[in-house]
């Protein structure tokens, strides 16, 4: 299943005086028609806005239910307009158009009969408005649906380019971790050389120069290192971060609707970084900790963008 972004754009267009729904253009044509965009952008929540002209209102609940069943995030709006041509691109009446007009004016005049007929021009004016209301509203829902598709399709290939982008931050990561797990043990001999000579010195400074036996002061110098090496472990740090990083991989590759577990996890990944920056006792360390917090806000940039 793909990963999706929250943001896109997508757009149908349609002439008002064709019999059926074309497919949709990159750019107007001549003649008067409709016109549907869908954008979106980030939200925590589905949000939906509608602008929509006083005649297309009723419409509402189905655009809404329309989207609703294919977006589970973000701050969408739906808009249509009608398109305007050229005086002279007139549509071309159907006649089911005009059957059902000259219906209507019969039962106007018959209630009002000193209602004027309709002129040419209002009859070409009401067939592109797009005839009958039923007409009309399947046309506005397929066109809807048409931008809709474009609109999946378009955070489709986005939320491609997201995952790509979350791989390579993932593999940073992976090499950082494996980069700090052989430091500890060297950071770890370097503080025991350190406490032997600190014992000798005191010692040295003491008693005049007299030394207690070598196995002693070994085996003190390890017990302080032991009690170090203690305090700066960081492997429980880099298995938790690992175990976030394979359930990260898990999820990218099982795609769908993942954008708030994924924000879960960067701000655990961020956690144990932060904690392993803490236990650093050696630059190394501290540089380490440092790059992974760089890797982890990348990643948290766009896990924002992921539904």
């Amino acid at each position: 299943m793909p990963v999706y972004s929250m943001t896109g754009y997508a757009q149908a267009l349609a002439d008002a005086s064709a019999p059926s729904v074309p497919d949709p253009a990159p750019a107007p044509r001549a003649g008067s028609g409709l016109a549907v965009d869908i954008r979106a952008v980030n939200s925590r929540f589905l949000d939906l806005a509608f602008r929509l002209p006083d005649e297309l209102r009723g419409l509402e609940p189905a655009l809404r239910e329309l989207l609703v069943g294919r977006l589970k995030r973000g701050k969408v709006e739906l808009r249509i307009a009608t398109r305007e041509g050229s005086e002279t691109a007139w549509p071309q009446p159907q006649m089911e158009q005009l059957a059902a007009l000259a219906r209507l004016e019969g039962s106007v005049r018959n209630w009002l009969p000193q209602a004027a007929p309709l002129s040419v021009h209002e009859v070409l004016n009401w067939c592109r408005g797009g005839g009958s209301a039923v007409r009309s509203d399947d046309q506005v829902l397929a066109l809807a649906r048409t931008a809709l598709d474009g609109l999946v399709d378009a955070r489709a290939r986005e939320g491609a380019k997201l995952v790509e982008i979350l791989q390579s931050r993932i593999a940073r990561l992976r090499e950082l971790a494996a980069e700090a797990g052989p430091l500890l043990p060297q950071v770890v001999a370097r503080q025991q050389q350190r406490f032997l000579e600190r014992w000798q010195d005191a010692l040295a400074a003491a008693d005049g120069g007299g030394s207690i036996p070598a196995d002693t002061l070994r085996d003190r110098a390890l017990t302080e290192a032991a009690s170090y090496a203690i305090r700066i472990d960081v492997a429980e740090e880099l298995g938790r971060l690992n175990a976030h990083l394979d359930e990260i991989e898990r999820l990218l590759k099982k795609g769908g609707e993942l954008g708030k577990r994924l924000d879960f996890l960067i701000q655990e990944l961020h956690r144990e970084a932060n904690t392993l920056g803490s236990k650093s006792a050696a630059l190394e360390l501290t540089q380490i900790s440092v790059e992974m917090k760089v890797a982890i806000e990348q990643m948290r940039e766009q896990v924002q963008n992921i539904e």
